[in-house]
C-alpha cells in the first residue's frame, strides 16, 4: 500500500515527490526473500492539503519490536486489512499497540477487493473491523473505511507511464487509483493536524544510526518536541545494548541536518530528520538513545509507574504478575529488560478483601495474619488491574514523569 500511495500521489502532483516501488521500501535481503516488511521505512509524499512523512511498519508478528518503534513516532495510522482474509490475530495486535503508544486516530483500508466477489462477505469484514476498533476504545462506528486494491493501483500507474498519459488526467471513479486518492482524502480530513510542542526544549529519540565516510555519524529519528538548528549544542544520552554496558551523556554539536535527502538549517517537533553529530563515533549512539537540549532530561535505572494489565480478552495476559517478573519495557524507540520489584494493589481489591470478612474475622486477625494477607495481595497484579509498580531496569534509560511505555 505504501508503494501504491506514493506512486499515485507522485502522478497526481506532477512528480513533486518521486514514488517509491515495493522493492525500494522493503529493501533488506530478508524482506525481499520473504515478501514481508521487517524494518520500518520512511516515505515522503504530499496531498493537496498536507505534506506527509509516512512510516511503513512491519505487519508480521515476529517483528513486534520494530512495529512499536514505528508506531511510537506517528500522529495517525492507516490500518490495512485484507478483504480476502478479514481481521487476523495481528490486526488486533496492531490496534492494541497503536492504543498503547498513543496513536490518536486510525483510517482503515480494506485491501484486495479484486479477490472477493461476495458483497455480503465484504460487509461482514467491515463490521468485524469496526467492532474490533470499538473494543480497543477507538470510535469504530465513525472511522472511515476505504475499499480498494493496492496491486491493481500499481498496475494502473505502470500502464499510465507506459502509454505516456498526462499525470493530470482524472482517474475514473471506480478505478484503483481513484480509491487510493479517496483514502488519502479521508486521511487528510479525519486525522487532525497535531499540536506541536515547538516551544519546549528539544528532544529526539534515535531510530537509526548511519556512518558517512569522511563526514561522521548521523542519527535519525522524529523530533518529539522543540526545535533543532545547525550549530546547536545538544546532549546525547546513549543507550547501551548490553546488560553489563554503561549509559552516559555526551555533549555534541549539530553540524548538518537532512530530511529525505534535502539539506536544511532547522527542524521542529513532528519532523523526521537526520542529524550529523560532531565527534561522535557510530559506537557511541544506538537506536533508543536520546538527543536533547543539554540538562533537560536524565537517564534512570529505577522508576515507579502506573501500569494497566491487559486482560486475555484485550489481547493481554492469562496469568497474574508477581514481583521478580522480567518483561521487556518499550520506551520511545528502545526496548530494555526490567525487573518488577514491587506491586501496589488497586484500592478496589483491598476493599473487596476486607468486605468479604465479618467484623469478628477482622478483629481476630493477628498481626502476622494481617501482614501475610496484605503481602499476598500486594505481590500480585491480576489481568484487568491498574497498579503501581516499582521497576529496576538493567541499564539507564532516558525517562521522565508522564512518559508512556509498553510492556511485553
Amino acid at each position: 500500500l505504501t508503494a501504491a500511495i506514493s506512486a499515485v500521489l507522485s502522478l497526481a502532483f506532477d512528480d513533486a515527490f518521486a514514488g517509491k516501488s515495493y522493492d525500494e521500501i522493503d529493501s533488506a535481503p530478508e524482506e525481499k526473500a520473504r515478501g514481508i516488511t521487517i524494518n520500518t521505512s520512511h516515505v515522503e509524499y504530499e496531498t493537496k492539503d498536507r505534506h506527509y512523512a509516512h512510516v511503513d511498519c512491519p505487519g508480521h508478528a515476529d517483528y513486534v519490536k520494530n512495529i512499536i518503534t514505528g508506531a511510537a513516532q506517528i500522529d495517525g495510522a492507516i490500518l490495512v486489512v485484507s478483504r480476502e482474509d478479514g481481521p487476523i490475530p495481528q490486526t488486533k495486535e496492531h490496534i492494541l499497540l497503536a492504543k498503547q503508544v498513543g496513536v490518536p486516530s486510525i483510517v482503515v483500508f480494506l485491501n484486495k477487493e479484486d479477490r472477493v466477489d461476495d458483497s455480503e462477505l465484504l460487509e461482514l469484514v467491515e463490521i468485524e473491523v469496526r467492532d474490533i476498533l470499538t473494543d480497543y476504545e477507538y470510535p469504530g462506528d465513525d472511522i472511515p473505511i476505504v475499499r480498494g486494491s493496492a496491486l491493481l493501483r500499481l498496475e494502473e500507474v505502470e500502464h499510465l507511464r507506459k502509454t505516456n498519459r498526462n499525470s493530470s488526467d482524472d482517474p475514473s471513479p471506480g478505478s484503483a487509483m481513484a480509491k487510493i486518492l479517496k483514502l488519502m482524502d479521508q486521511v487528510d480530513s479525519y486525522i487532525p493536524t497535531p499540536d506541536r510542542d515547538v516551544h519546549l526544549p528539544f528532544l529526539m529519540s534515535v531510530e537509526d544510526v548511519f556512518s558517512i565516510t569522511g563526514r561522521g555519524t548521523v542519527a535519525t529519528g522524529r523530533v518529539e518536541r522543540g526545535t533543532v538548528q545547525l550549530g546547536d549544542s545538544i546532549e546525547l544520552l546513549s543507550a547501551s545494548s548490553h546488560e553489563t554496558g554503561t549509559s552516559g551523556s555526551i555533549e555534541t554539536v549539530v553540524t548538518d541536518l537532512e530530511t529525505f535527502k534535502k539539506a536544511l538549517t532547522k527542524r521542529e517537533a513532528g519532523d523526521n530528520v537526520g542529524i550529523l553529530l560532531r565527534s561522535i563515533g557510530k559506537g557511541d549512539v544506538q537506536r533508543g538513545a536520546v538527543l536533547s537540549a543539554p540538562g533537560t532530561i536524565r537517564s534512570h535505572k529505577s522508576m515507579e509507574a502506573q501500569v494497566y494489565i491487559l486482560t486475555k480478552e484485550e489481547g493481554g495476559r492469562h496469568t497474574p504478575i508477581f514481583p521478580g517478573y522480567r518483561p521487556q519495557f518499550y520506551v520511545r524507540t528502545t526496548d530494555v529488560t526490567g525487573t518488577v520489584q514491587s506491586i501496589s494493589p488497586p484500592e478496589d481489591r483491598l476493599k473487596t478483601r476486607n468486605k468479604g470478612r465479618s467484623d469478628s474475622q477482622r478483629d481476630n486477625l493477628t498481626s502476622t495474619d494481617s501482614d501475610t494477607a496484605s503481602s499476598d495481595i500486594e505481590s500480585i497484579a491480576i489481568p484487568g488491574d491498574r497498579v503501581q509498580m516499582v521497576v529496576e531496569l538493567i541499564r539507564p534509560v532516558a525517562v521522565e514523569v508522564g512518559l508512556r511505555f509498553a510492556i511485553r
